[in-house]
């Protein structure tokens, strides 16, 4: 699986220009299954996540975890994240999960992160949907369990 962090001091997602999901100090979570991802690979980019000590601590070092800091996470599904763009123009999608895998790889991870930590929001599998955030820093990860 694949995601991109992206630390905020607020962020929010849109559907049919209805809210649908709104934190405040944490992180975006654009998330992305792809082919021969299971529950496996989503447990291990999950404790990752909580993990990573992306938020300063009082020596303004990035030491603390979202989940030290009690912050929020908003994930939102973004397959393109799997596009192939080695070559060409025009990026290839192949390498993401089926739709039907993919969805299924996102609620299991969206509900093993509200076993974890408060304060969870979504997106919406499938719908267009408009981000909005507030970069702190700007700081972004990409983390991915396919690399070693």
């Amino acid at each position: 699986m694949i995601s991109l962090l992206q630390r905020v001091s607020q962020a929010s997602v849109t559907v049919d220009n209805q809210e649908i999901g709104h934190i405040g100090k944490g992180l975006l979570v654009l998330l992305c299954a792809e082919k021969n991802d299971t529950e496996k690979e989503a447990d291990v980019l999950l404790n990752r996540l909580l993990g990573y000590r992306v938020f300063s601590d009082e020596n303004d070092k990035m030491n603390l975890s979202v989940t030290a800091i009690g912050g929020e996470l908003l994930i939102v599904p973004q397959f393109t994240l799997a596009a192939d763009t080695k070559s060409g123009t025009r990026p290839s999608f192949s390498p993401a999960a089926p739709p039907d895998i993919g969805k299924k790889l996102f609620d299991y991870f969206v509900a093993q992160a509200k076993l974890k930590l408060p304060g969870i929001q979504t997106g919406q599998f499938g719908a267009d949907m408009k981000v909005s955030l507030t970069n702190d820093g700007p700081v972004t990860f990409w983390l991915d369990t396919s690399r070693k």
